[in-house]
């Protein structure tokens, strides 16, 4: 052997997912990709996310856990929370005390939230007020087109469910901007500064109608469309959840269709791929289970975020209504022997950007799958950290696959950073690792992914399901 053939054997080299798939695989990613991107265009909130969820579900035959007494090995079974957690699992062959593994992924995306006492009227114009939700860059929200999601309540107390600006007949909304004539002062401020929050106000309508004896002609004018095609009042947005999104599509990109733009892929990239990973599970060995959560952008707090009860009380369920019981100990047994994936984007080295990102330690764009032994920010804040022994054993399991991955950190050390659900599930005292698609421009209305990362991903959450 040369010392060359000698030194490529023990040097660790990344791989191009793409140069690395058959034709056979190539055309099942693809088959995937275009499932994906109608998954997006239609699951563009968690709510939608989550009902978009059962839909797939109960076509792969797993059915409502809630309308089951006792549960057994190769039941397919699926939890709902509130309209924004959904938890699936399907029952193992071994004794659920040797724990389960589990893939984890989360459907809420950056956003703009209305307040709840938004309409307003100014120059002519009615608007909206609205409290961005998330790490956002506020200048990428103006001059693209907006539309309309989420529930609102009748005077009577009817449920209405709200998508507007979606469908081609559809009217959409945007946020102004100024023009560069007159910008000045405000290009003279910082980026982050050059669009302030209370400025991200909705352009919905600008027609008066009514007499002189209405002041606000424009609002009630709203008011009138509203009321006539809904049955709401102003007073109704009080309770109303309403989530500003960007109306445009999920769109292949570039000439070789290679990439795939879209708003929301953080995290839903990683949430369809977890999908199609549990769906492809049948009689395993160790129970399967996904959980997709809401509030991970804001700290995973809340009801339906990854530091609710829901889990623990929905595993709780499971063990119960399969073994006749649920103790203490029961509990701790299943949960000690268990194991994760934060199933969470990385980021991908931009060509334009390389100066924020260390080239050794950056996940690349169609590299595979990125496992990150951690995230968090700068000295490892809010980060788990997997052992050595669970590294090892996840990418093990990947290279007996076939599945092309990686390895990454969310940039230079002291550039910033960001955390996952990984450290809530290593709180409870479970093996952990962050592992999901590197994606461009983050956090923007239209994120990029590679289509093979995301055939990889499926790849490495079914393996993952199978391996263990």
């Amino acid at each position: 052997m040369t010392d060359k053939e000698l030194f490529d054997e023990l040097s660790y080299k990344r791989e191009n997912a793409y140069e690395k798939m058959s034709d056979a695989e190539k055309k099942d990613m693809l088959g995937l990709c275009d499932e994906y991107r109608e998954f997006l265009d239609e699951g563009k909130t968690e709510r939608e996310c989550v009902a978009k969820a059962i839909e797939m579900a109960e076509k792969e035959g797993f059915v409502n856990i809630d309308d089951v007494e006792k549960i057994k090995c190769g039941d397919k079974l699926y939890k709902i929370n509130r309209g924004k957690n959904i938890l699936l699992t399907v029952i193992g062959s071994e004794d659920i005390k040797n724990g389960i593994n589990i893939v984890g992924a989360h459907i809420d995306s950056p956003r703009l939230d209305l307040k709840q006492n938004p309409l307003y009227e100014s120059n002519g114009m009615a608007l909206l007020k609205t409290h961005y939700y998330g790490g956002i860059k506020k200048y990428q929200w103006t001059t693209i087109p907006l539309s309309i999601h989420g529930v609102i309540y009748t005077r009577d107390g009817q449920k209405i469910t709200l998508c507007i600006g979606e469908n081609d007949s559809d009217p959409v909304f945007c946020i102004t901007d100024l023009l560069p004539h007159l910008a000045k002062d405000q290009m003279s401020k910082k980026l982050a500064d050059g669009i302030e929050g209370e400025n991200l106000n909705v352009l919905i309508g600008g027609m008066p109608i009514g007499d002189d004896d209405v002041k606000e002609k424009v609002k009630f004018g709203i008011l009138k469309i509203l009321n006539e095609r809904y049955n709401v009042t102003e007073s109704s947005f009080l309770s109303a959840e309403i989530e500003i999104v960007p109306a445009f599509k999920a769109r292949n990109i570039g000439f070789d269709e290679s990439f795939i733009g879209a708003y929301g892929q953080d995290d839903r990239v990683c949430a369809f791929t977890t999908l199609k990973g549990i769906f492809s599970v049948n009689a395993p060995k160790r129970t399967a289970l996904a959980i997709l959560v809401d509030k991970e952008e804001i700290g995973s707090e809340g009801n339906t975020g990854m530091l609710s009860a829901f889990f623990p009380m929905t595993l709780a369920e499971i063990i119960e209504k399969l073994t006749g019981k649920c103790g203490v100990t029961d509990y701790n047994e299943v949960i000690a022997n268990s194991a994760c994936l934060s199933s969470d984007v990385g980021a991908a080295l931009d060509p334009n950007y390389e100066n924020v990102s260390e080239k050794r330690n950056a996940s690349f764009a169609g590299g595979g799958i990125a496992v990150m032994k951690y995230t968090g920010a700068r000295g490892k804040s809010s980060s788990s950290d997997a052992s050595s022994e669970f590294v090892y054993e996840i990418g093990k399991i990947l290279d007996e696959d076939g599945v092309v991955w990686q390895t990454g950190e969310l940039g230079k050390v002291d550039q910033g950073g960001g955390g996952t659900i990984a450290q809530y599930v290593a709180n409870l005292n479970m093996d952990v690792i962050d592992c999901g698609v590197p994606v461009l421009s983050m956090h923007s209305p239209f994120e990029v992914t590679a289509k093979s990362d995301v055939y990889m991903a499926y790849r490495a959450y079914k393996a993952f399901y199978n391996g263990r």
